[in-house]
């Protein structure tokens, strides 16, 4: 089920709202509870009940290990080791054969001319984000830093349905204290209000503007051959566009649909495209991920504590574990690598003291990223050098706007696609983003019309229902 289709806006998420604020109201705690966890399940299963078995026993599994980590006595701290590695070892090892089992045999078969039977495994949705968020679950379990909780509370804070899918990923320490606090448990119209705003604000992005953008990035990136320098710069451009307000629409939605239900998810975009450093650009995007590759991967290497020579390494063993974590392929390792790469050449440039002037800063950083972001898209290194190509070699260049429609379908091209482009592009650095607009809501009479107005315009513009792009990570 999907945030932007009929189906979960106008049955789901209504039904399972009164719902729960029913069964609180009639002071049924546990039961509101577990009817949340249940409609979250079903939420999931919407999309392949086949996977439903494989979440349930992922969370059994930590959920066990999670405690008895808690309990293991500190004196026995080597059984508690090898307790913490099994856990993250089977983590690791589900996660692997469902997302990286048929890459790993296309290469064995290529270096080694064998014919292992590729398996064709359908990659089960949201199990790279459970999957590091019950990891980060285990290593503070580890460490100290949960609590003995029970399962059901656990089961809610893994499979709550706003943020299950694609994120952001979040952390027990801010989920827990929220599901258990008895200031959430009745309905509370200003976060009713707010979560509407937020939640509208997202759907607007999805279907107003990343979807449309979409069909640009798409269509330019299947002819990427036949482009000229011009068409190229647009195709790129247009799916750097998209992939931020797809994410970005998913992760505002999230929390908009959260807030209903009184509960706030961590911040995962801050403008990123307005960074003036790579480092700064990954303390804006996708927060929550790079929050846990600091801390469960960066910073357990040695972090910034070490010789800067094992500083350069740790950022790209994490960088490239990134790439790597969103996807099986080249593609994906040669884009954390860069990102990787270009960290290291930032923190040099630090370390020497030099400074940009701010307007440089950023074009060098927008114009990296989007070049970069050209690995993140292709299907393959053969179609990502050849729109590389394309963006970089002289061929047939002529500036006339309407040119860019060549690289859309005829039955497509229209100008305002076109349009979007140039007001998305604009927006992505000249306004406010989502979270600033809801810091400064107010819950009055003429908010209220924005929300009716934005949701009216947003629903009969939903034609055509599309997946969010971290689906498929």
């Amino acid at each position: 089920m999907l945030f932007n289709s009929y189906e979960f806006i106008l049955l789901f998420l209504p039904i399972t709202f009164f719902v729960y604020f029913f069964l609180l109201s009639q002071r049924l705690f546990i039961a509101s509870k577990g009817f949340l966890v249940f409609s979250s399940l079903f939420f999931y299963s919407w999309f392949n009940i086949a996977y439903l078995p494989l979440i349930l026993l992922s969370m059994l599994f930590n959920y066990i290990v999670g405690n008895s980590l808690y309990r293991v006595n500190n004196k026995f701290q080597e059984n508690k080791k090898l307790l913490l590695i099994f856990g993250i070892s089977t983590n690791i090892v589900l996660l692997g054969y469902f997302k990286y089992y048929d890459f790993f045999i296309e290469n064995v078969n290529f270096l080694f001319h064998s014919n292992f039977e590729l398996l064709h495994v359908l990659l089960p949705l949201a199990i790279s984000f459970f999957t590091f968020q019950q990891i980060s679950y285990l290593v503070d379990s580890y460490k100290g830093e949960t609590k003995e909780y029970d399962f059901l509370s656990y089961a809610l804070f893994v499979t709550f349905f706003p943020q299950l899918i694609a994120g952001p990923i979040v952390h027990h320490k801010e989920m827990m204290p929220q599901f258990s606090s008895p200031f959430n448990l009745v309905k509370r119209h200003k976060n009713i209000a707010l979560g509407l705003f937020i939640f509208f604000i997202g759907l607007f992005k999805k279907v107003y503007i990343a979807d449309k953008l979409s069909i640009m990035a798409s269509n330019g990136f299947l002819q990427a051959e036949y482009l000229n320098i011009y068409e190229a710069w647009v195709t790129s451009l247009s799916y750097t566009l998209q992939l931020y307000y797809d994410f970005s629409a998913y992760t505002d939605m999230a929390i908009g649909i959260a807030l209903l239900f009184n509960i706030k998810l961590p911040i995962n975009f801050n403008s990123p495209y307005k960074a003036l450093s790579i480092q700064e650009f990954w303390r804006r995007w996708h927060i929550t991920l790079s929050r846990f590759l600091r801390d469960y991967v960066y910073i357990p290497l040695g972090g910034n504590r070490v010789s800067h020579f094992r500083i350069y390494t740790n950022l790209m063993i994490t960088f490239v574990l990134g790439g790597i974590w969103h996807g099986a392929g080249f593609t994906f390792i040669i884009w954390g690598f860069l990102h990787g790469f270009a960290l290291v050449i930032h923190k040099i440039w630090q370390n020497a003291g030099l400074k940009l002037n701010k307007y440089f800063a950023w074009f060098v950083t927008f114009n990296f990223i989007n070049i970069t972001w050209v690995f993140f898209k292709a299907e393959n290194i053969e179609q990502a050098l050849t729109l590389l190509h394309s963006m970089f070699i002289y061929k047939d260049f002529d500036i006339h706007i309407y040119q860019v429609k060549y690289i859309l379908a005829n039955t497509l091209a229209n100008d305002k696609l076109i349009v979007v482009f140039v007001v998305s592009f604009f927006l992505s650095f000249l306004f406010k983003n989502s979270i600033e607009l809801m810091n400064n809501f107010q819950a009055t009479k003429k908010s209220a019309g924005i929300i009716i107005v934005m949701g009216v315009i947003a629903l009969l513009e939903m034609h055509q229902v599309s997946e969010f792009l971290y689906f498929n990570f």
